[in-house]
């Protein structure tokens, strides 16, 4: 289930966020100054093959991979996103729907309209 992160840091110019984490899924919202959701990520499958589907007002959806920055034999980098392919929407909404009971209801609403919306 979704829980939301107490103490996320904020940053100078940027719009507000809000972050929510389980172990599968993270969620991080971004909110114009009156309160109106400017955008979103959603990270999930975190263990196996992490991903992100991003929306936002001014560019609409991106879905990337998330290379960890983990290689062999070499201090590990920043996690990057680069390009991926299929977002499994039916899937991912479904699992999203069950663990999404303690975000806000605006909140939840608003996201899981913008996954099942997707389309290629």
């Amino acid at each position: 289930m979704l829980k939301e992160a107490k103490q996320v840091m904020q940053h100078k110019g940027e719009p507000r966020r809000r972050w929510f984490e389980d172990e599968y899924f993270d969620l991080i919202v971004w909110f114009e100054p009156g309160d109106e959701i400017f955008g979103f990520q959603l990270c999930y499958d975190r263990e196996r093959k992490p991903r992100a589907l991003t929306w936002t007002q001014k560019h609409g959806y991106k879905h990337t991979g998330i290379d960890n920055g983990e290689r062999w034999g070499a201090s590990k980098a920043s996690p990057v996103l680069v390009e991926d392919g299929l977002f499994e929407t039916g899937p991912v909404g479904k699992k999203l729907e069950a663990a999404s009971g303690d975000l806000p209801r605006e909140v939840a609403a608003f996201v899981l309209e913008k996954v099942k919306a997707y389309k290629l």
